[in-house]
């Protein structure tokens, strides 16, 4: 397995670049990395799975590292198929981390269509580096991949950023779901984005605007979202009894609830363990979260459920507010019901966030925890 570490320079994401096209020809794993305690838990010294060509490594949403096998065959799946969905091959700006999938697959797009990507370094992310950035993209179709909070600076920003933003034909927007009042936003302001739901275990996006992915199969029948087709992993790095959990007869098991419209759409409804138990009704995490959204005045929330002597969970949020807004709570129970309205409402100036754009939920249920701030 090659380890190739990445600190946010052109050189790194060259070196990086240029290991995953041996990858795809059949050369050594390569594993993308900025952690070094991610990158020994991978074990870099020993032969990778049969049939990996990029390992992503992620201490998951609890913390344990996870290594995620990737073929070729997957990666290029996933590639073949977004070019188809958006209109072609073309060229890419990467904007996103490239150890971890969204950013890495830029690159395999790239490779594939015969492009040379351009690619936004540094740390941060600045609206007038993006746009320097976009400059530089040689030629058309013109994509990008951001998550959630890089398009809202954007939107925010609205100068030179947002300009740029309106040039490319497509933008996919993953790592994190894409609230309705963001998607609002992008389509009054010009800019053409693409909500992708995916993850590392189905090399990136797999479902774009609600539909999947050609030569991808979901299964919304149970309690939970399935997934099948070339584009998911072969397991886990040297996790044998997770794979066998995760990955049978062909489908990925995800940790999401889902529901499949008339139409053919799906709706990814939250994470199932997102559920909060209060007093004997379970409210959904993700449904409260999508009504403080909608109010007026609110940019982002989470919403999580914490111990509670009376109703054994108590449904909690933290907001950030952009301007004056109405009454949240009340807001939450007329669509929701009594009991899916929350019990306390703090505010912060953001929501803490891990990897590429996702909200942390233990952050913010460590910080909601310890009461209320003066």
């Amino acid at each position: 397995m090659l380890p190739v570490p990445l600190d946010g320079s052109p050189e790194a994401l060259e070196v990086l670049r240029r290991a995953v096209a041996d990858a795809l020809g059949g050369g050594p794993a390569v594993l993308p990395f900025t952690d070094p305690a991610l990158r020994d838990a991978m074990a870099p010294d020993e032969p990778a799975e049969p049939g990996t060509a990029v390992v992503i490594a992620t201490s998951g949403s609890t913390g344990a590292p996870k290594g995620v096998l990737l073929s070729a065959r997957a990666l290029t799946a996933s590639a073949e198929a977004t070019h188809t969905r958006l209109g072609g091959p073309g060229h890419w700006l990467l904007a996103t981390p490239a150890h971890y999938i969204g950013g890495l697959q830029v690159l395999v797009r790239s490779l594939l269509a015969g492009t040379e990507p351009v690619f936004l370094t540094g740390t941060g992310f600045r609206p007038d580096d993006f746009a320097a950035a976009a400059a530089r993209l040689s030629g058309g179709p013109r994509y990008t991949a951001l998550v959630p909070t890089q398009l809202v600076r954007l939107l925010d920003d609205g100068g030179a950023g947002l300009a740029a933003a309106k040039t490319f034909d497509a933008i996919v927007v993953g790592a994190a779901a894409t609230s309705p009042a963001l998607r609002e936003r992008a389509a009054d302001a010009g800019v053409r984005i693409v909500p992708a739901y995916g993850m590392s275990e189905t090399a990136s996006g797999c479902v774009y605007d609600g539909f999947p992915l050609d030569g991808v199969r979901v299964d919304v029948s149970g309690d939970r979202i399935r997934i099948a087709g070339d584009v998911l992993a072969h397991g886990y790095r040297r996790r044998p009894d997770l794979t066998a959990e995760s990955f049978d007869g062909g489908w990925f098991t995800t940790s999401d609830r889902g529901v499949r419209h008339p139409d053919g759409r799906i709706e990814v409804l939250g994470r199932a363990d997102d559920m909060i138990n209060t007093g004997g009704v379970k409210v959904s995490a993700n449904a409260v979260e999508r009504v403080l959204c909608a109010q007026p005045g609110v940019r982002d929330a989470c919403v999580v459920g914490l111990p509670d002597p009376e109703w054994g969970e108590a449904v909690v949020a933290l907001v950030v507010p952009v301007g004056e807004h109405g009454d949240l709570r009340a807001a939450v129970r007329a669509e929701l019901g009594p009991a899916a309205t929350p019990k306390r409402i703090e505010y912060g100036a953001e929501l803490p966030l891990r990897g590429p754009g996702k909200i942390d939920r233990a952050a913010v249920k460590a910080r909601l925890a310890a009461g209320p701030r003066g």
